[in-house]
């Protein structure tokens, strides 16, 4: 006769309408009335059909097609349509909306991100006035979504000089040749924004390639461990023909795709704190209600320092990434505060997930109760779009007066 096991329930959602628990200086309310509406519109959003689905379909690796509608209906990106006449958000809401996407799902932060501010980003920074009216409107409603292809096989801190892909001029073609590695969207997008270096001057290029252009093939990606929701390709480019008209006209050099990193450097950082705040929120609900020795385990002292140290991590982030916001809305912020801003948030969000994990114990590693996917996904958000090390570099050479210890 075989014994029953009965194991404590899973938590039950830890997203709810209203104020995140952990913010808990009230950042929030630094956003306007109009803003914040949004951003509980968004909230609700993610609440009701982004958090109950994404277990599942982060265990298959699939992305859920099905939330783009959702997406577009939301009008986020209704600003940047050449006929709009919407103001641009201020990058507090850009901010904050980064960190609710992180805060339900890294995955789909991700997606986002990739979509809105690498894709839509660059052909607001650097395309002509021409090819804003094209391209942007069906990018604006989601009917075509972007990728962004920078990262090569052999190339990813290195690749500002390293850029191994070509584009040559043929007539009013550019013929595209090389490979580009862990491209998100890739594998569906309908435009691809690809940097290659021009074989005649040497210099870094933006071209648009459409996805059904010949010679380009995108590839997706098997067996992550992280962001698994998120369709990662290897893309390789041969003989990939793309007319002067799909070449972005206002990116003649590498300090031009570099203007749109610095940008989205400061969206990782806001993730980060996204899922910080998640992991907070889902180990403080399990401390409430797990039972150990007869009493919930958030009555141990032990259990109260983890819970601190963790809220203290992710209010000091979120502080970092407000004023980071406040300095771009001003004009005035630099590159090096966009990386340190990403090389701390990330760091501290590794310990913050840690920490959580360590909280609820073997149920820590399962889907079931919310926190393992943040503790495998916060292993990426440490990495992309520039890993802590050339973080550092970038921070460093600023504070010593512009002593580069780059290779």
């Amino acid at each position: 006769m075989s014994a029953t096991v009965t194991l404590p329930a899973p938590p039950g959602p830890y997203l709810e309408p209203g104020p995140l628990p952990g913010d808990f200086y009230a950042y929030e309310e630094l956003l306007s009335d109009k803003e914040r509406e949004k951003v509980e519109r968004l909230r609700e959003f993610l609440r009701t059909q982004v958090a109950p689905i994404v277990d599942d379909y982060w265990a298959r690796a699939e992305f859920p097609f099905q939330l783009v509608e959702g997406f577009a209906k939301l009008g986020l990106l209704d600003w940047a349509d050449p006929s709009s006449s919407e103001p641009r958000p201020s990058n507090l809401l850009v901010g904050v909306t980064a960190l609710e996407l992180a805060h339900a799902d890294a995955s789909v932060a991700t997606f986002f991100g990739v979509h809105t501010g690498l894709a839509v980003g660059s052909i607001l920074t650097c395309g002509s006035e021409e090819q804003k009216r094209r391209w942007l409107p069906a990018m604006v409603r989601f009917e075509k979504i972007g990728a962004f292809a920078l990262t090569e096989p052999h190339g990813g801190s290195d690749v500002a000089g390293g850029l191994e892909t070509t584009a040559r001029r043929d007539g009013e073609e550019w013929v595209l040749n090389g490979a580009k590695r862990w491209i998100g969207n890739a594998t569906f997008a309908d435009l691809i924004v690809v940097w290659a270096r021009d074989v005649e001057t040497h210099k870094v290029l933006g071209f648009v390639v459409e996805k059904d252009t010949p010679g380009f093939t995108a590839t997706k990606i098997e067996n992550k461990i992280a962001l698994r929701i998120v369709q990662n390709a290897n893309i390789v480019l041969d003989g990939c023909r793309v007319p002067e008209a799909n070449r972005l006209q206002n990116a003649n050099s590498f300090k031009d795709t570099a203007k749109i990193l610095r940008l989205t450097r400061s969206g990782v950082a806001w993730e980060s704190v996204g899922v910080m705040l998640a992991a907070y929120e889902i180990a403080l609900q399990y401390a409430k209600e797990r039972q150990q020795f007869g009493r919930p385990i958030g009555k141990f002292q032990l259990v109260q320092d983890l819970l601190v140290k963790m809220l203290g991590n992710a209010t000091a982030c979120c502080g970092m990434v407000v004023r980071l916001a406040q300095l771009q809305d001003a004009g005035v912020y630099r590159d090096e505060q966009s990386a340190l801003a990403k090389a701390y948030c990330t760091v501290r969000m590794r310990e913050v997930v840690g920490w959580a994990r360590e909280l609820l114990a073997g149920n820590g590693i399962v889907l079931d109760y919310n926190i393992g996917r943040f503790v495998a996904d916060a292993e990426a958000l440490y990495s992309y779009e520039g890993t802590r090390e050339i973080q550092t570099l970038i921070v460093g050479r600023a504070v010593t007066g512009g002593l580069s210890a780059f290779v």
